[in-house]
């Protein structure tokens, strides 16, 4: 008998069991599972090219020429993320006369061209955090409803049949807790995720910071000059 009663136990019991709200929950948790894991591993892949391209920053000043040191970073740099700072910071040198660029002063326009591409890399970088730790705040809770409304609903049952056991309250019960694990479940690699690329992304935006204060140093100490004299 107990085996018969063991047998009528488990997920699939319950979700026979369970009502429009309890599946609306479990839906709901396996879309944020879905988007999380999503997001997860499309920003490891592009995490670990980042890290894998820093190190030509660490080599761009052995090239010989600008033009030579950005196109090689830009080879490297397969997401992006530190060329643009160093082909915008030179357009922002050579800029064409006539424009309102022109009238700013050399130094200023470097830095503002700096400041707007490191903002545009700090967007990127942080895409899809805010729904990380959204999903890793929200899902044990989300879980945890599910878990109260299937006791509600499995006592309903229980005091509606007459006789209250505690065999007969104690496999629904269990049940529903199975959604506060899963609600587990899809709250932790949303956490540890979060964490890892925070992380990641802390590490990225010094060492961009570091290499537009080495660039703005090198355009206003001389390329200008440079670039001025080759040109002419």
């Amino acid at each position: 008998m107990n085996d018969t009663v063991n047998n009528n136990l488990g997920f699939a019991h319950y979700w026979a069991q369970g009502d429009a709200i309890s599946h609306s929950v479990a839906y709901i948790l396996l879309l944020m599972s879905i988007i999380s894991w999503y997001y997860i591993i499309s920003k490891a892949w592009a995490s670990w090219r980042i890290r894998s391209s820093a190190a030509a920053v660490e080599h761009f000043w052995d090239a010989p020429s600008m033009p030579d040191a950005i196109a090689a970073l830009s080879h490297a740099d397969t997401e992006q993320i530190y060329s643009p700072l160093a082909s915008h910071a030179v357009e922002a040198v050579n800029v064409k006369a006539g424009s309102l660029n022109a009238a700013v002063d050399p130094g200023e326009l470097i830095t503002r061209t700096l400041r707007q591409q490191i903002n545009r890399v700090s967007s990127r970088l942080e895409n899809g955090l805010t729904l990380l730790a959204s999903v890793g705040s929200t899902a044990p809770f989300i879980g945890l409803f599910g878990t109260v409304w299937g006791i509600y609903h499995a006592l309903v049952a229980v005091s509606s049949a007459g006789t209250i056991q505690i065999d007969k309250v104690a496999g629904p019960v269990g049940e529903a807790l199975i959604m506060t694990a899963i609600g587990l479940v899809v709250a932790i690699p949303a956490v540890l995720g979060y964490n890892a690329f925070t992380r990641v992304n802390r590490i990225t935006l010094a060492e961009l910071d570091a290499f537009a204060h080495d660039l703005h140093a090198h355009l206003t100490t001389g390329a200008r000059v440079s670039t001025n004299r080759k040109s002419s």
